[in-house]
């Protein structure tokens, strides 16, 4: 298992409680794919560097977990599924 960083960012057109069932679907996409999220830190509806799909802000979030390689397209593959995610970017953490 290695040390990851999943930041994305959600749609601002999501009430906060919306946001919450996302960031518990993206944890639930890390744990069906057996890996542990260690820590989440939502970090709030932020304004975008540039318009993606003509949202101009977004709510981003933090999501440190262990994951195994094995399981990163399943997960990768997931977030692009869902509509709600606007952009994602998945870092390995070296050690």
């Amino acid at each position: 298992m290695r040390d990851y960083e999943l930041a994305f960012i959600i749609s601002p057109t999501l009430d906060d409680e919306g946001a919450t069932n996302i960031v518990d679907r993206v944890s639930g996409m890390v744990k069906s794919i057996n890996g542990e999220v260690a820590s989440v830190d939502v970090w709030g509806r932020r304004t975008l560097a540039y318009p993606i799909n003509k949202h101009r802000e977004g709510i981003y979030v933090l999501l440190s977990a262990k994951m195994s390689p094995e399981g990163l397209g399943q997960l990768e593959r997931d977030l692009k599924l869902t509509e709600e995610v606007i952009r994602y970017m998945l870092l390995k953490l070296d050690n």
